[in-house]
């Protein structure tokens, strides 16, 4: 019998520990969700007792299953600055943090322009800490005397890779996921970890996501009950997992994955690295696939909005069915054209930087941070129905608009996955407005994990992903379009109309 793979995926909400057979068969999961370390005020990862939980979760797990190898798959933006040793030297704070106007202001000052930095790194001006080397500059003025002690700055999967192995490295998908720290066109670090002063605490060069990083350190063996020959990959981010199985079935080309969670993530693989003049300045950028090779991708914060437009709607929205949903309500929404939610939850979170979140009927608008404080709402909310077709709509409106950032062409495959796959009128939606473009929903449960695990197995067997490919299927279905709504294009004008014209409400055009 072959070795089983473990996957340690880090997700933002949820934690999990994964194991796998030699055949890709997932054989346990265990899952929990920490919440953030407060630290001078700051919401930052609990690096302590996350291990912890880990390491006892692998010792359970090490019991039931001869684990072979592990990998380290983890959510994006995150980086931590250690000591030789790879111990922590300041707090790793989450990427949600925006320290203001005025810090953004000075990331750029000493970075460079916004445009050209997307041209040379693939990287758009994101708010918060959502770029990582804003995270890094954050830190370096937070804890000065601490970042510059630090001798190695890791990427999240790396950090861990290295509390198991005790050894550096640097990965490419991670590298190349909206990080401002990697320059295309050279290959290697970026202009920006120059100035930062970390190019050359960067473990280069690059590795491939299923190379070895190491083997387990023997206080980690002893702790875990593992083999101290158990492998550690270098490991991968997380989007970048849930597109290597497409990569693999689909030849790499001709389709989008819509990866839904917190985030919706579209990706799409093509076949070299470079923006159109008019790209440029939008929420747009490249990923670096496990191949090497970049992948076209718009994001947005579709859970999110989701969930908090929800909490104010009812507990009802997107319950599953394998019915198609009763078109009516939408068809009425469409045609009256007057009730809408606008993104964003997050502003600068996705689509439409400037963008606050509200809703509007009949050209009265209602900032969503005044209906959470119980202020007078629009009187569409409080129907439920009708409440969640102008949210479902808003959600497949913000996903056109990301599959049109990414080059969707004519014919090429939408696959839906994650959390959206259980929104039947979300999938309707799109399948109707996109009527050259099929919609597939897909069945890989767990789909993160099980990209990081075809790494694992492919470190075990000394073989690539591709020649894997045999292990496994992407069962898929067909979202059938929804049928009578003859408005959605003139509806989404007049949404589209309604972001430009409200920019200026509670932020900055």
């Amino acid at each position: 019998m072959g070795k089983a793979v473990a996957v340690i995926d880090i997700g933002m909400t949820n934690k999990k520990v994964a194991v796998y057979d030699e055949d890709l068969k997932l054989l346990a999961i265990v899952k929990r969700v920490f919440e953030p370390l407060m630290v001078e005020g700051l919401e930052t990862h609990d690096l302590a007792g996350m291990e912890t939980w880990f390491l006892d979760s692998l010792a359970g797990l090490s019991n039931k299953y001869d684990i072979g190898a592990l990998v380290l798959c983890t959510h994006g933006a995150t980086f931590v600055c250690a000591d030789a040793e790879g111990v922590p030297v300041l707090p790793c704070v989450y990427y949600t943090h925006e320290p203001g106007h005025e810090f953004q202001e000075r990331f750029y000052t000493l970075a460079g322009s916004p445009v050209e930095l997307q041209a040379a790194t693939g990287t758009p001006n994101f708010s918060a800490l959502i770029n990582p080397a804003k995270g890094l500059l954050f830190a370096k003025e937070r804890w000065p005397e601490a970042f510059a002690a630090a001798k190695l700055v890791l990427p999240y999967p790396q950090y861990w890779g290295m509390r198991l192995t005790g050894k550096a490295g640097l990965e490419g998908t991670y590298m190349g996921c909206h990080t401002y720290l990697y320059d295309w066109k050279k290959n290697s670090s970026s202009v920006v970890a120059e100035r930062l002063g970390v190019d050359g605490k960067l473990p280069f060069p690059l590795r491939a996501s299923w190379e070895v990083l190491g083997t387990l350190r023997p206080e980690i063996a002893k702790r875990t009950g593992l083999s101290p020959d158990t492998v550690v990959t270098m490991g991968i981010h997380d989007s970048n997992a849930s597109l290597l199985p497409y990569l693999i079935k689909e030849k790499r080309g001709g389709f989008v994955v819509n990866s839904t969670g917190t985030w919706c993530v579209l990706m799409r693989p093509c076949e070299k690295f470079a923006f159109a003049p008019e790209e440029l300045g939008k929420v747009v950028f490249f990923n670096r696939s496990a191949y090497n090779e970049p992948v076209k991708t718009a994001i947005f914060l579709g859970g999110k909005e989701y969930e908090v437009w929800s909490k104010l709607i009812g507990p009802s929205a997107g319950t599953q069915t394998d019915d198609l949903p009763d078109a009516s309500v939408y068809a009425s929404v469409l045609a009256a054209r007057s009730e809408f939610i606008l993104p964003e939850i997050v502003p600068g979170s996705g689509q439409f930087p400037g963008s606050v979140s509200q809703a509007v009927e009949g050209g009265r608008r209602y900032l969503f941070s005044e209906l959470e404080k119980g202020c007078p709402r629009p009187a569409f909310l409080a129907e439920k129905a009708r409440a969640e077709a102008v949210l479902n709509i808003s959600l497949a409106l913000q996903t056109i608009v990301a599959l049109e950032r990414t080059g969707l062409a004519t014919g090429e495959k939408i696959f839906t996955e994650g959390g959206f796959r259980n929104n039947p009128e979300y999938n309707a939606l799109l399948a109707a407005a996109l009527p050259e473009n099929p919609v597939y929903l897909t069945d890989m449960a767990e789909a993160t994990s099980f990209g990081a695990a075809l790494t694992g197995l492919a470190a075990l067997e000394r073989r690539t992903p591709t020649e894997l490919g045999g292990l496994f299927e992407i069962h898929t279905k067909g979202a059938l379009p929804m049928a009578g709504i003859p408005g959605f294009e003139a509806y989404k004008a007049e949404w589209l109309r309604l972001i430009e014209s409200g920019l200026a409400v509670g932020g900055r055009k």
